[in-house]
């Protein structure tokens, strides 16, 4: 049985963040860190702020697609409070 993780990474060249899912993790954020993603090769390096497990690949992507919204932004920081002081923001 597979495992989908949706993730939230962080540009640390630009502060953007970058929600996605995926089956593989560790292999998801090695293909990010290699520039293979063209959308994001040149917000290169990424830093891994936050992540769930799924075991439906159907509710992996509903929840990507509820972060991807205002909504769901909001929810990321609301959620990593600490770490948005921790950074500054």
């Amino acid at each position: 049985m597979n495992v989908y993780a949706v993730y939230v990474l962080k540009s640390l060249k630009d502060g953007k963040l970058y929600t996605g899912y995926t089956a593989d993790l560790k292999s998801r954020l090695k293909y990010y860190d290699d520039g293979k993603v063209e959308a994001t090769k040149y917000r290169r390096p990424f830093k891994l702020i936050y992540c769930e497990a799924y075991l439906h690949q159907q509710d992996a992507t509903a929840r990507e697609k509820f972060l991807k919204t205002q909504w769901g932004r909001n929810y990321i920081k609301r959620t990593l409070k600490n770490y948005w002081k921790e950074m500054g923001t």
